[in-house]
């Protein structure tokens, strides 16, 4: 490997890599809500809201992530609709996690024992009441492993959003690479780099569990 690459190539692989720090972030943060809101409504049995859900929640995760991005920013501006590369992207990634999410969140949720809603309701609190008071504290420890690892997830999937010009960091690397002709070094490079952000993201998740859990036993 030419050192004289990995020195210059680095700070623009670096650089680029803030960029899939902030997709990632700011998908996750949307495909919560949007997952979280999705899963309340796929419990709480209203039949239209339900089957719009569920046909969300089907739709997505039959459909590759890729597909979903090219439907977004080379299909919607034929309807009206158009979104610059990178709203596009954390739309996209927005949407497909917030599918997956929803199931977890919705899994969770359906883990506390029933009984714990019918002495609630017995006790005079409302059916909402029961879910926000009792039922959701609890799932969310349940929830956490799996929202963490999609995020970890999330992170990967950024690279994707390199087909339509956002410039992370596999869309950098491309570049470098059309200068350099050094293909395995920038994408060892750019592996490492992926590596690094996604273990210092995993260990803070894995501390956040653990004290989340030991929290929500108190």
């Amino acid at each position: 490997m030419d050192t004289t690459i990995i020195i210059d190539s680095l700070p623009s692989l670096l650089k680029a890599s803030i960029m899939t720090i902030l997709l990632a972030g700011i998908s996750v943060v949307i495909a919560l809500f949007i997952g979280f809101f999705t899963a309340i409504i796929r419990i709480v049995k209203i039949r239209i809201l339900n089957g719009l859900a569920n046909a969300y929640v089907s739709i997505i995760r039959g459909t590759p992530l890729l597909v979903q991005i090219f439907v977004i920013y080379y299909g919607l501006p034929q309807i009206g609709i158009a979104l610059d590369p990178i709203s596009s992207g954390i739309l996209a990634l927005s949407l497909n996690a917030g599918a997956y999410l929803s199931e977890s969140f919705r899994a969770s949720i359906l883990a506390v024992d029933n009984g714990q809603m019918e002495a609630s309701v017995a006790m005079g609190m409302t059916y909402s009441q029961s879910l926000i008071r009792i039922i959701l504290p609890q799932s969310m420890r349940i929830a956490i492993p799996t929202l963490a690892n999609s995020f970890i997830v999330l992170i990967k999937d950024t690279s994707l959003v390199s087909v339509i010009t956002v410039t992370e960091l596999l869309q950098m690397s491309s570049l470098i690479i059309a200068k350099t002709f050094e293909p395995l070094t920038i994408y060892l490079m750019a592996a490492a780099i992926y590596w690094v952000i996604i273990s210092f993201f995993s260990n803070l998740l894995d501390r956040l569990e653990i004290r989340t859990s030991k929290y929500l036993i108190r």
